[in-house]
């Protein structure tokens, strides 16, 4: 039993590591990478625990749908609305660095998203090609961005080979006619899409570009405050949806 028990702890160490490396890897501080790290695997974890909303570890779920599925109940319970208050959202951004570490560790999301529409019984072969296109920002989805945004959203830049098809609310958040609607995508350079979609910026209502203040080396990903974007009213719905669930303020 001692054995086993050394174990687990050497594993859920383990990973704790991992994450605490990738966070360094990706520009955090020594004091920010360890604060995320001990917060996955000990803090969050414990109210989760407590909460009967896990039954192990958050470091030990290796799926980011799984994480994801569990973020929005952990953040409703009081625990850490209290904690994550007093600092200064602290947790929320541990949350959102583990989901997104899952995604760079696993880069599975996209396939989960495509298995789950082959398997949809309520699904027509016709409507799981058409949603199959759109998760991977091809067919239809695609060519009516191309249509409507000429180019770049941002920059203006026009040969379409280069842009990237993307999702304004998250593939996952969004209903089937909500993934499929032009309204809900932009064209965008690929290291403008990659920001957008990891939520470092977004747009106001106006179009102007909002950065996040977590977002360094701006200038070197081709970003700043200049920016912006020309939003239709049909956009403002999935727009406002991407400001208060996906920006990193």
């Amino acid at each position: 039993m001692y054995i086993w028990m050394v174990g687990v702890i050497l594993q859920n160490n383990s990973k704790a590591s991992s994450f605490h490396q990738w966070l360094v890897s990706i520009g955090k501080s020594e004091k920010t990478a360890k604060n995320y790290s001990g917060a996955i695997q000990s803090s969050i974890s414990n109210w989760a625990l407590d909460g009967n909303i896990i039954k192990e570890s958050l470091s030990e779920i290796r799926e980011p749908a799984q994480f994801y599925a569990l973020i929005e109940p952990i953040q409703q319970l009081p625990v850490f609305l209290e904690k994550n208050t007093k600092g200064n959202g602290m947790y929320s951004a541990a949350l959102r660095q583990y989901a997104e570490y899952l995604d760079c560790q696993t880069n599975q999301s996209v396939q989960e998203d495509i298995e789950e529409i082959l398997s949809s019984d309520g699904t027509s072969s016709t409507d799981k090609a058409t949603l199959v296109n759109a998760r991977v920002g091809q067919g239809k989805f695609r060519s009516q961005l191309i249509d409507q945004w000429q180019g770049c959203a941002v920059t203006g830049y026009r040969d379409v080979r280069f842009l990237v098809a993307s999702h304004i609310k998250p593939w996952r958040a969004s209903n089937d006619e909500e993934r499929l609607s032009r309204f809900n995508g932009l064209l965008l350079l690929p290291n403008l899409d990659k920001v957008f979609d990891l939520g470092y910026l977004t747009f106001e209502e106006s179009g102007k570009i909002r950065l996040s203040r977590q977002l360094e080396d701006t200038q070197m990903l081709g970003v700043h405050s200049d920016m912006g974007i020309k939003l239709n009213d049909c956009n403002q719905y999935f727009m406002a949806y991407h400001r208060e669930q996906c920006f990193r303020g």
